[in-house]
């Protein structure tokens, strides 16, 4: 199939699955989701988003039935059945389940919805423009929630300043991005946010901090102000389909883009990562 879409068992083109008019998402936004690249029909970092999948479901009390290993098997069903040996975007999210509408929990059974389709890693080797937005988001951002209409109105702010992300702060305190992580590196030293209730626990932010510990490059939790980043070596966004890009703008001002040698490293470890996982090698990856 050029695309999968599955619901609760049954598979198909995503155009032509349907989803019952009381599945809670609809009106409550009442879920959590994951998602994920795969390549050569293999997911990249399979546990990590498993992990932190179920997490999500146990902070909001969904009763999901399927097993680690289960779900696994239901997502490699899906890639197994797409045209592409490829990269694809793989996503999945649970649902409380299909019931009146009602704010309480309702007695269901929770929904599995999936869909694959074809995709693309981000070039690494091109820069990315940020605008800084006041973080008025709630304060469960470690929950991979369904609710995602704030971080949306950011994103399309973003696109209409001529931007790729925004850079989300809470005072000056800045917590992440509104669909990624963000990180920067100063003096040589990687400094991510700490994980707390006001960023999601990325699984590329985790990754970047094994990479540091692995090749040798200082690194540090701890929160940092947009003063900061501002005036960082280098600004890296990191997501699971961004394995860390580099920003070159923030508010129409120029930032960054003074420490190659350390980012490159990164960069580089990050993808060979990729390619030793999933055997695909990107196109741009000779040109780090």
């Amino acid at each position: 199939m050029k695309n999968v879409g599955y619901y609760n068992g049954e598979m198909g083109l995503m155009e032509e699955m349907k989803v019952p008019m009381l599945d809670r998402a609809l009106y409550f936004g009442d879920g959590v989701y994951d998602a994920t690249y795969a390549a050569n029909r293999k997911i990249f970092e399979t546990d990590f988003h498993i992990d932190r999948f179920y997490n999500s479901l146990k902070a909001v009390k969904i009763p999901f039935k399927l097993s680690k290993p289960e779900l696994i098997a239901e997502l490699q069903k899906c890639i197994d059945a797409m045209d592409s040996d490829g990269i694809v975007f793989v996503y999945w999210q649970a649902t409380r389940g299909t019931a009146p509408r009602n704010h309480v929990f309702p007695d269901c059974e929770p929904n599995l919805l999936i869909y694959v389709v074809e995709s693309s890693l981000t070039d690494l080797t091109k820069t990315i423009k940020l605008i800084s937005v006041e973080d008025t988001r709630f304060l469960h951002c470690n929950i991979k929630t369904l609710n995602l209409l704030p971080s949306v109105m950011a994103a399309e702010q973003a696109k209409e300043a001529g931007c790729n992300e925004v850079v989300f702060h809470r005072g000056n305190r800045v917590t992440e991005c509104a669909h990624s992580n963000i990180n920067i590196i100063k003096n040589g030293t990687f400094i991510t946010p700490p994980l707390d209730n006001l960023i999601l626990p990325g699984t590329t932010r985790r990754h970047y901090l094994e990479i540091c510990k692995r090749i040798g490059v200082p690194y540090c939790e701890r929160t940092f102000t947009l003063d900061e980043v501002f005036d960082a070596d280098e600004i890296v966004v990191t997501s699971a389909g961004t394995l860390g890009v580099r920003v070159c703008e923030i508010d129409q001002k120029k930032v960054g883009c003074k420490d190659e040698k350390t980012l490159r490293k990164l960069q580089k470890a990050a993808v060979e990562d990729f390619i030793s996982e999933t055997g695909f090698v990107p196109s741009f990856y000779d040109k780090l």
